[in-house]
């Protein structure tokens, strides 16, 4: 394992000590690849994933080109924020997974705020 990835799961760890989902508010929790990205909301009291979204979905994987940039990370907070709602999900908080909040990161939050979350 490189240096990066364990500073990134250092930061993760750090972050969760902190960041939790309820029932109420479930946690937001990103992961990033090279090639794709994953977004899952997640009751931590129960342990299990309420809904799920990423590049790999039905609905996404058909697209042309790259599925590691920015504008396929909108397309996920979209896809994300529409399935939370559908869930009657409304408020959750954010878990970055360690990475910097820009970029992609940053994308698939903004997606998910105009899809009607909040966090």
């Amino acid at each position: 394992m490189n240096i990066k990835e364990l500073a990134r799961q250092r930061r993760h760890a750090r972050l969760r000590k902190k960041v939790s989902g309820t029932t109420e508010k479930p946690r937001l929790s990103v992961r990033r690849s090279l090639n794709h990205i994953y977004a899952q909301i997640i009751d931590d009291t129960k342990g299990y994933t309420i809904v799920f979204a990423s590049t790999l979905d039905k609905d996404l994987k058909s697209e042309k080109g790259h599925k590691g940039n920015v504008a396929m990370a909108k397309k996920v907070g979209q896809l994300l924020a529409s399935k939370a709602t559908k869930a009657g999900i409304k408020s959750v908080v954010f878990d970055r997974g360690g990475y910097k909040y820009h970029g992609c990161i940053n994308a698939l939050a903004e997606a998910a705020r105009e899809g009607g979350l909040k966090f």
